[in-house]
């Protein structure tokens, strides 16, 4: 239910969709009389929302403290029991038609765990990702299939990583990832994943009672700012979901902070 919800309400979660929304009813209520004040109180809000998008590096301001809040390591740890990549930066449907394993706009957590894997040899490894669509089809790839043809084109033996492939969402990526490799309590596991999402998924683990080192990686904030809409809606999309996410996993219990934070060393 949670995931079939999150999913169907995910205009809700989009300023850009929210916008459109508004812009269509306005658009509406000008044609009556009676609506029309309000059909341009909208219209001319809408307006003024996308405008001040364009001018103002707002995606920045949203996004940058979700991915300053778990700085990556400025030394990594000598030994490494495991290390773990959450999905979501493949592109199922291309490289299902393509035939060719296609990455996403945080390809970084893929090219990332690579490049751990080969550091470490002698770590666990493991991929975690299933499929995000809501009517997954028999026969379709899954983000786990994508991620084996990655692995292989980029001379990392499949052999040696755990897939994880029946999760659907971020708390099931690591509820069925920790059940299938059960780590043990004094392990070091090494998480890699965007630093947007940083947050939330390691709220996760520590409500599964998991620790991990936080491998932040795919900054956006960083980049100049974009005056093409297109580009600042794609990201304001982004960052407003992963602020929505954190207070409805912690309202559902399924972190038990609201915003999480690095635990200080005593």
């Amino acid at each position: 239910m949670f995931f079939t919800l999150s999913k169907i309400l995910v205009p809700l979660q989009s300023p850009s969709d929210l916008l459109l929304l508004i812009l269509i009813l306005g658009m509406i209520c000008t044609w009556f009389a009676s609506w029309r004040r309000l059909g341009i109180l909208l219209v001319s809000g809408a307006t003024i929302a996308l405008l001040l998008t364009i001018l103002l590096p707002v995606s920045a301001w949203l996004s940058g403290p979700l991915e300053d809040r778990f700085p990556r390591p400025v030394v990594l740890p000598q030994h490494v029991d495991g290390i773990i990549v959450l999905g979501g930066a493949v592109d199922q449907t291309t490289t299902q038609r393509r035939g060719l394993p296609s990455l996403n706009s945080e390809a970084e957590r893929m090219t990332e765990f690579v490049r751990l894997a080969k550091l470490y040899p002698d770590a666990r490894l493991v991929f975690s990702g299933g499929s995000g669509l809501l009517r997954a089809r028999a026969g379709d790839l899954n983000e786990a299939d994508v991620a084996k043809l990655f692995f292989t084109q980029q001379g990392l033996d499949p052999a040696r990583v755990i897939f994880e492939n029946r999760s659907r969402n971020t708390y099931e990526n690591v509820l069925f990832t920790k059940a299938l490799v059960k780590p043990g309590p004094d392990q070091t596991w090494l998480l890699v994943s965007a630093a947007q999402a940083m947050p939330r998924t390691m709220g996760i683990f520590r409500k599964l009672g998991w620790p991990v080192v936080a491998i932040s990686v795919a900054y956006k904030s960083d980049a100049p700012h974009s005056y093409y809409l297109g580009d600042n809606l794609r990201e304001m999309d982004r960052a407003v979901h992963e602020w929505l996410g954190l207070l409805v996993y912690r309202v559902t219990g399924k972190t038990d902070a609201l915003f999480p934070a690095p635990i200080q060393s005593k």
